[in-house]
């Protein structure tokens, strides 16, 4: 597995430049994009399938949050409440 300053090099050689402040990349970030991405795709398509709004929003939102949120502690605890939200917030 390449180390963070490694990642930074590839990526800017694509022309992507590193997240500022966090100091570059961050596998936890991306591991935790992925993951409530998953389930937010799940989410949106059971929504979809059941015509729920609930779900289906709550899903867009869970596949689209990562990319604006930087912060690892911040990117898990809004993922783990909309996680939450799905269960506990049904119609």
């Amino acid at each position: 597995m390449p180390d963070a300053q490694t990642m930074n090099a590839v990526l800017s050689a694509y022309g992507v430049s590193a997240p500022s402040g966090a100091g570059g990349f961050n596998w936890a970030n991306l591991i935790g994009g992925v993951i409530f991405g998953i389930i937010g795709w799940s989410a949106f398509m059971y929504g979809r399938r059941e015509k729920s709004i609930r779900p289906m929003v709550i899903g867009i939102v869970l596949m689209v949050y990562p990319y604006f949120v930087a912060n690892t502690f911040l990117a898990f605890a809004i993922g783990i409440i909309l996680t939450a939200a799905l269960f506990f917030w049904r119609e």
